[in-house]
């Protein structure tokens, strides 16, 4: 078989150069976070914890783009479509969820002292 008949229709795996830069990538979003925390470089724990989760956010997507290879071009583009319909339904069902859960207990009907008594 010769080398033009070994092309291969799935995606290619990274290189080390992209391995590379999501590694330090992904080193930096941990390491800023941890600094902030750790100097206590903002006053407010609630600023704090927002800043770590736009890091953990940005830091999902360095890895899914560079360790998990998710694009538009690889397997003709199902992989990111797939990734998409996933993320669609989670939030789907967490915010339901919420939903549900916020409006449960002002639409249950209150139980009194007597209530349980049977009176």
């Amino acid at each position: 078989m010769s080398a033009s008949e070994t092309t291969h229709d799935h995606a290619d795996h990274g290189t080390r150069r992209g391995y590379l830069i999501g590694f330090l990538l992904s080193a930096v979003l941990t390491a800023i976070p941890f600094w902030l925390v750790m100097n206590h470089v903002i006053a407010d724990a609630q600023a704090t914890a927002l800043a770590i989760f736009a890091f953990a956010f940005v830091q999902i997507i360095v890895h899914t783009i560079f360790f998990l290879h998710v694009n538009t071009r690889s397997e003709g583009g199902w992989t990111l479509m797939a990734l998409i319909f996933t993320v669609v339904i989670i939030a789907i069902v967490i915010s339901g969820s919420l939903w549900i859960m916020y409006h449960l207990n002002s639409n249950m009907m209150p139980m009194t002292a007597g209530d349980m008594t049977g009176h």
